[in-house]
């Protein structure tokens, strides 16, 4: 009887599991779509009714993550599945902690997001997450609680309520063992550093903890003893002792120095055609008899790879041999090269331009698709691309994707270019003042210099318009306008003009540029006061303090040739930047109303304006390990004309303020027409100026540096010694989201009675 049951459901199940589908149907799907969902079941009509097959597809489905429960019912041929499905988030949010991007970071930081499945073990996860980043942070005792509320029928409101708790504070750092080197030594590169005196102020360290660096802070204080050649030093990981009532905390390192090793012989092993071994070794700046440095060593091998490179080698490996003598304390070196394979450029890939555009960028790499790769050519696009003033980081790597090919990534962070202002104020001279502008440095992404702006006061309008495309249609080329119209009163007189410039320049050889140009001014100047002061027997003549009654219109061609190889548009700390230009003008307008003293300059002319300037700029923290940059800047002007032909005071020069001697007045220094009288200011046709800065960081989160100068001019009219001034002082250089602006604090040092000094001036955009 048993085996005929046996039998008989055996048919049954034979029978019924070879019965094709006819029909597949869901019901109470939103997550999915019916073809995504044929396609996770993977079934089709046709095929035969199978348990197994039908229970893996019910595996399938659970695995998606988006159901609690899935069962299947069969009616006939028909299979239908039910799916109750998991309740999504159709909002998130974090209370307690900030708004913005801080909130946003934090929220990131969970791995939940609008639209995810609720699941209690995901939020769990997420609000520890959020208690992780936060002590991360330096905040302990945090508290996060979670609510819930019901969106609908198959959704829900989260919120994170943060109560953030305390930040610890490091009050003390202790490297038991360290004698050889100082504690603000070893703590410069710490990211938990000991709270400075006054540490709320801007500028000093707070002393807060962050934990999430305790662990490699070991690795740096390592650091600091290796690039002071003790190569054995050993650094314990950090303890932190926290006193949760006071959230006061003092952190401790043990420290064995070891010996102090100094370099003894370095050899550089290579076999590439074309490449000198000794033109290698003379450019290592690790020398033979020195104390070791790492970072030095480092740098060495950077520049190996980067001259082998320069050879078409993208993948060379140097490797260092390090051969230490404890008995004698000196370590020998030898480079090891292996240049591999030379490789061509595949594609040059871009990322981070969110608003340059993609052609843009390109302009300035000098490696395309098909080239031999160079490590020159990659070294001078990453500084082409800082000239620009676009990014505020550039980083170009390589990527291999074969023996003999590679990809450039070309990574950017773009920098604000743009600025918005507008303003106003009140001067006991200049009366109520009203001013505007707007100007972009890449418009639209399109690498065009643009600027529109006005300032308006009781005494003074400036309108002024520019214009500059550096690379004309993607060309070599590049085409400047400028309008400009500008009235001012001063005491004696008032200064009315309006001119423009016209210039197109182009390209050569990489860091040279010449360009050549026109420009108009229409200059009516007019002399506030008149006084007579005396005749020559025939005539009676008017001399007219500061400026004359200049009323005259120039026409101007301009030549200039420019060089530039620094590495970044508003710090470089490498390069050089040169330029020569000339201006020959031609002036037309009537002769003067009066005749000036005796009569000799019988009316306009012509004249040629002669200006150059140098920039030296050189890092000193591959030498010196501490970014210190020093600067060295020079100017000099000359005005050339006919004897019998008058130069408008207008055109003459004049010295004091940013650009020539800081400490003084903006135009302040020039020659007097009579020495007795100090608002006969005449102006002078040679002038020359240099500085000398030294910049070192202040804060590397404000993006701010601190400046020393020393600034040195000379004016005359016939000789460049006929003035000669100079002045000290430091400026704050501080790159802000509105653009570059430096704060100067200057001393005039050998100033005269009746010079005009200015203890603080400042700027905003300016270069060079």
């Amino acid at each position: 009887m048993m085996k005929k049951q046996l039998l008989l459901w055996i048919l049954l199940g034979s029978l019924l599991f070879a019965q094709k589908i006819t029909h597949i149907k869901f019901t109470g799907l939103a997550q999915l779509s019916y073809s995504a969902a044929l396609e996770i079941a993977d079934i089709r009509v046709g095929d035969l009714m199978d348990a197994d097959t039908i229970n893996q597809s019910i595996k399938n489905f659970f695995e998606q993550g988006y159901f609690k429960d899935v069962w299947v019912d069969k009616r006939g041929g028909a299979l239908i599945y039910h799916f109750k499905e998991k309740i999504s988030i159709a909002h998130i949010q974090i209370k307690g902690y900030g708004t913005g991007s801080d909130g946003e970071k934090l929220l990131g930081s969970t791995g939940l997001k609008k639209g995810d499945l609720y699941d209690k073990s995901r939020v769990k996860s997420a609000k520890e997450k959020l208690i992780e980043t936060l002590e991360q942070q330096g905040y302990y005792d945090t508290v996060v609680e979670v609510k819930k509320q019901p969106v609908g029928k198959n959704s829900v409101a989260l919120e994170f309520d943060v109560n953030k708790g305390e930040k610890i504070k490091i009050t003390k750092m202790n490297f038991v063992g360290a004698k050889k080197l100082s504690q603000s030594d070893l703590e410069f590169d710490l990211a938990n550093q000991e709270e400075d005196f006054l540490g709320w102020m801007p500028f000093r360290n707070s002393g807060e903890a962050k934990v999430d660096q305790l662990a490699y802070d070991s690795y740096r204080v390592k650091d600091v003893y290796m690039k002071h050649g003790y190569l054995d030093a050993e650094v314990s990981k950090p303890l932190m002792r926290v006193d949760f009532g006071s959230y006061k905390a003092e952190v401790d390192y043990k420290v064995k120095e070891g010996v102090r090793y100094r370099v003894g012989t370095i050899s550089i092993t290579q076999k590439i055609k074309g490449v000198n071994t000794k033109d290698l070794k003379n450019m290592l700046r690790l020398k033979e008899g020195k104390y070791f440095n790492i970072k030095r060593m480092r740098k060495d091998m950077q520049n190996l790879e980067e001259e082998v490179g320069n050879h078409g080698f993208a993948y060379v490996k140097i490797n260092p041999q390090m051969h230490k003598d404890p008995k004698t304390k000196t370590i020998n070196l030898n480079y090891i090269i292996e240049e591999g394979v030379p490789v061509t450029i595949n594609d040059v890939l871009i990322s981070g331009n969110h608003t340059t555009k993609d052609r843009v960028i390109r302009r300035y790499i000098y490696l395309a698709p098909g080239d031999k790769f160079n490590a020159r050519d990659l070294k001078d696009s990453k500084n082409a691309l800082g000239r620009t003033g676009f990014f505020e980081k550039v980083d170009v790597q390589s990527q291999r994707i074969s023996e003999n090919k590679i990809n450039l990534l070309v990574s950017i962070k773009e920098a604000p270019t743009g600025t918005i202002s507008a303003g106003g104020g009140y001067g006991s001279y200049e009366g109520l003042m009203l001013n505007a502008s707007i100007s972009d440095k890449n418009i639209f992404g399109s690498g065009i210099n643009a600027s529109l702006g006005f300032d308006i006061s009781k005494i003074s309008t400036n309108y002024n318009l520019s214009f500059t495309n550096p690379r004309l249609w993607d060309s070599l080329y590049s085409l400047s306008l400028s309008l400009y119209k500008k009235k001012y009163e001063y005491y004696n007189f008032t200064q009315d003009q309006l001119g423009g410039t016209l210039i197109l320049g182009r390209e050569f050889m990489r860091y040279f540029r010449a360009s050549v140009g026109l420009g108009y001014v229409d200059n009516q100047s007019e002399q506030n006061d008149n006084q007579i002061v005396g005749h020559d027997g025939n005539q009676t003549f008017i001399d007219r303090y500061g400026f004359y009654d200049d009323k005259y219109q120039k026409a101007s061609l301009f030549f200039n040739v420019s060089f530039d190889n620094t590495d970044d548009f508003y710090t470089p700390r490498e390069g050089m930047i040169a330029a020569v230009n000339f201006e020959y003008a031609s002036l037309s307008g009537d002769d003067f109303n009066a005749t000036v003293g005796s009569g000799e300059e019988s009316g306009y002319g012509k004249f040629m304006k002669t200006s150059a300037k140098l920039g030296l700029y050189y890092g000193m923290e591959d030498l010196i390990d501490y970014d210190l940059i020093l600067r060295f800047k020079a100017r000099a002007t000359v005005l050339s004309s006919g004897d019998n032909e008058k130069l408008p005071i207008a055109e003459k020069l004049y010295m004091g303020g940013i650009g020539s001697v800081r400490g003084y007045d903006p135009y302040s220094l020039t020659p007097l027409k009579d020495p007795n009288d100090l608002n006969s200011r005449m102006g002078g046709k040679k002038r020359a100026s240099a500085t000398v800065e030294a910049s070192v960081p202040l804060s590397k989160a404000a993006k701010m540096r601190l400046a020393f100068f020393y600034d040195y001019g000379m004016l005359g009219e016939n000789d460049f010694t006929e003035i000669q001034r100079s002045s000290a002082g430091v400026v704050l250089e501080w790159q802000s989201a509105f653009g570059p602006i430096n704060l100067v604090f200057a001393k005039a040092l050998d100033d005269e009675p009746g010079d005009r000094t200015a203890t603080f001036e400042f700027s905003m955009g300016t270069k060079f």
